[in-house]
């Protein structure tokens, strides 16, 4: 029900700032900003006037207290009506303090530190004055080559469900008026954002509704169910239209099915964009369908201040569809408690103490270490402290550790990797630094440091991988290989015979031609945020177990992008008994299945699995079955094991994936201590949508598998009935 308090502010204002009410800007704009004036090229050019700012809803980009503080008074004070301006901006994976990128976070399995890590970012971002994040992302992602994974936590649609809710209860908490060390969430991309064609940002997505309701969905939804209040449209198309022109995208799904009152926003200049992507002739086609499309917010074009006066006026749209945006998001501000304290949150005294502190640190340490994966490892790692290693590589000694959107982080207070390891060995003598190579430029002055470096050394560890701006938004790329420059360099020290270890910073599953097979370790870091140097030295010298695994699966190359662990089977498949050799589904020079599966990572010790036991053979709607499995730490380390439920079903009224993550649970094992993991398996479960998009489970035979990854599991089998 609308608050009275809005509806009386709706009904004293003009049309002319109703309309203003949907505008948003960046910071430069504003009266009070540090660099206010500085954007007379873009203002001339948007045709905005000092009254449309004056009157505008919402401001992004804006963070730290005394800036916040000096835009909104002097906002207060040049507002007819002293309607507070919403701050917004994006906090991604982090603040100041950075933690590692989403799809890290993503193979930490570990919910209830993403949520807490979510709610260190509110709490930062709060108190230095803002009130709405543009996260999370819960686009499902299975092609590497868009830059953007790193913003997802990846090809799993429970998983991604999981973790999207335990974001927006971490940005937002119980209580978004009373907690003013919380922000609003705005969930993104909707929808299907992540099936970009060719994993080029900006770009058409094609698919059914059964594919998106079934895969695509799911982490939206979630995120709503869990209290989200925002939710941003996507770049792409859908079923032709642009998502921030479709009706039936945002109208009939968003809005009508699923219930969504909440604040619509466009990404940045979408509404201006449906004009070149053909939809709109002008700027105020593209308001109208905007607007009709039920989109409250335009993000940092003018179509909507332009053109939605004289669209009222000439009787083309109702002025009630701008009341209806406007009261969306005066609604949102008096959720926050923003007339009563438009000042809310921000404070520059407590922002000293709250920003950045060793508490928050710490969690973004632990995150870190349960964040990295262990790819590979001949048994050299975890490293000796009295070895001789020679750390060798563009990421030896880098600050460029944080990942794309981290724009309020610092690379250089970053904790980096050379002298973490320093500080971890028995003495930092032993740890000698070499860069080797640039991040794609061979230097051979350089290589020789590297060479010299290495001779002394025990072992060699290279710290090799992407520069932050290979990945992320705009960060799309059709060769997924470390650069050439370090593809030599591991040449090159591989050439010495000496152990060799490689430590991966990217924001994407690569392909690792010509790395997994010439290193005797691997581990995958990411992007690992501000105290990404030291958790990865607590893991090279064995002060933490590794216990990561991959959300999205690692391709064996480029071509067989897309490559998934749920996907369908065909008519033909690999491996059938009465297949033919060569006319089945295949390639003829890499595998079928991808060379590191969803699921996978390994861990300083090993674990043993018994055969899964059934409380019974069949189940129905009215009586779940009970599965239970004995995991054992059959080595010598403590050790954490991430234990993954798969069903399939085996014969639906559409075709269903080869398997399907239905549960895990995190579970800690000393040397040689068992337990037994028990899981129940109820007909919800076993739902799916059917041809007609109704949503519902069928009597017939399904397998469980029980494992450490989507690829080494126990089956057993079961009946619905």
């Amino acid at each position: 029900m609308t608050n009275w308090l809005v509806t009386e502010y709706l009904n004293k204002m003009t049309l002319e700032e109703k309309v203003a009410q949907l505008l948003q800007l960046a910071v430069p704009f504003f009266k009070g900003a540090k660099d206010s004036g500085q954007i007379t090229g873009p203002m001339k050019s948007l045709g905005i006037t000092e009254e449309q700012i004056d009157n505008a809803g919402s401001v992004l980009g804006l963070a730290g207290a005394e800036e916040v503080l000096a835009v909104q008074k002097a906002h207060l004070a040049n507002n007819r009506l002293g309607i507070p301006l919403l701050i917004m901006a994006d906090i991604v994976h982090g603040f100041k303090t950075i933690f590692p990128v989403p799809l890290a976070i993503g193979c930490s399995w570990d919910l209830e530190l993403a949520e807490k890590s979510a709610e260190i970012a509110a709490r930062e971002a709060a108190v230095s004055g803002i009130h709405v994040t543009f996260a999370p992302m819960v686009d499902l992602v299975r092609d590497p080559r868009w830059g953007r994974v790193m913003e997802s936590t990846g090809e799993d649609p429970y998983l991604n469900s999981l973790f999207a809710q335990a974001f927006v209860r971490g940005f937002q908490g119980d209580d978004l008026r009373n907690e003013r060390d919380r922000v609003a969430a705005c969930v993104k991309h909707f929808a299907a954002y992540g099936l970009a064609e060719g994993g080029r940002d900006y770009n058409t997505v094609d698919l059914s509704e059964l594919k998106l309701r079934e895969s695509y969905l799911p982490g939206y939804k979630a995120a709503l169910d869990a209290g989200a209040e925002m939710v941003m449209t996507s770049f792409n198309t859908l079923d032709g239209i642009p998502a921030t022109g479709n009706r039936k995208l945002m109208r009939k799904l968003l809005r009508e099915e699923w219930g969504f009152d909440g604040v619509l926003i466009s990404d940045w200049g979408a509404v201006k964009e449906l004009i070149p992507h053909g939809v709109a002739e002008d700027e105020r086609e593209a308001a109208l369908k905007a607007l009709q499309a039920g989109v409250d917010i335009e993000m940092m074009t003018s179509c909507y201040v332009h053109y939605l006066p004289e669209l009222v006026a000439e009787g083309v749209i109702e002025e009630k569809l701008v009341d209806e945006a406007v009261l969306r998001i005066l609604e949102l501000k008096e959720k926050m408690g923003l007339f009563e304290q438009p000042l809310r949150g921000a404070d520059p005294e407590l922002e000293r103490t709250v920003v950045y502190s060793s508490e928050h640190r710490a969690v973004s340490r632990e995150l870190a270490a349960k964040s990295c994966v262990l790819l590979k490892n001949d048994g050299l790692l975890p490293l000796g402290r009295q070895q001789r290693v020679a750390l060798i590589g563009p990421f030896a000694d880098s600050g460029d550790i944080l990942g794309p959107w981290s724009w309020t982080g610092s690379q250089e207070t970053a904790a980096r990797l050379g002298a973490a390891m320093q500080a971890a060995s028995a003495e930092a003598s032993n740890v000698t630094l070499a860069a080797g190579c640039g991040i794609d430029t061979f230097e051979k002055a350089l290589a020789q440091e590297a060479a010299a470096a290495a001779e002394a050394a025990d072992v060699l560890v290279l710290a090799l991988g992407e520069a932050s701006e290979m990945s992320g938004e705009a960060g799309s790329r059709s060769d997924i290989r470390l650069p050439q420059a370090q593809l030599e360099l591991l040449r090159r020290m591989k050439q010495l015979g000496k152990p060799l270890a490689v430590v991966l910073f990217n924001g994407r599953p690569l392909d690792l031609s010509g790395v997994l097979d010439e290193a005797d370790a691997v581990l995958e870091a990411w992007f690992p945020g501000s105290e990404g140097g030291l958790a990865i030295a607590d893991l090279l010298y064995g002060n933490v177990n590794p216990s990561g695994k991959l959300t999205m699966s690692f391709p064996y190359s480029t071509g067989q992008i897309p490559v998934y662990y749920n996907s369908f089977n065909t008519g033909r498949p690999q491996g059938a008994p009465d297949a033919q050799v060569r006319y089945v589904s295949q390639y003829l020079d890499v595998p079928n299945e991808p060379l590191l599966p969803f699921g996978y990572g390994l861990s300083y010790t090993t674990f043993a699995y018994g055969q899964p036991k059934l409380s019974s053979a069949t189940l129905t709607a009215e009586q779940p079955l009970q599965v239970s499995v004995a995991v054992t730490n059959t080595g010598s380390t403590a050790g954490t094991e991430i234990v993954q439920l798969y069903i399939r079903d085996m014969a639906g009224e559409v075709v269903r994936p080869l398997k399907e993550l239905k549960a895990f649970s995190r579970v800690e094992l000393a040397p040689g201590e068992s337990r037994t993991i028990s899981f129940e398996i109820n007909e919800a479960m076993l739902r799916y949508y059917h041809s007609d998009l109704s949503f519902g489970s069928d009597p017939g035979a399904f397998k469980l598998m029980i494992g450490g990854s989507s690829r080494d599991v126990q089956e057993a089998d079961f009946r619905l009935v």
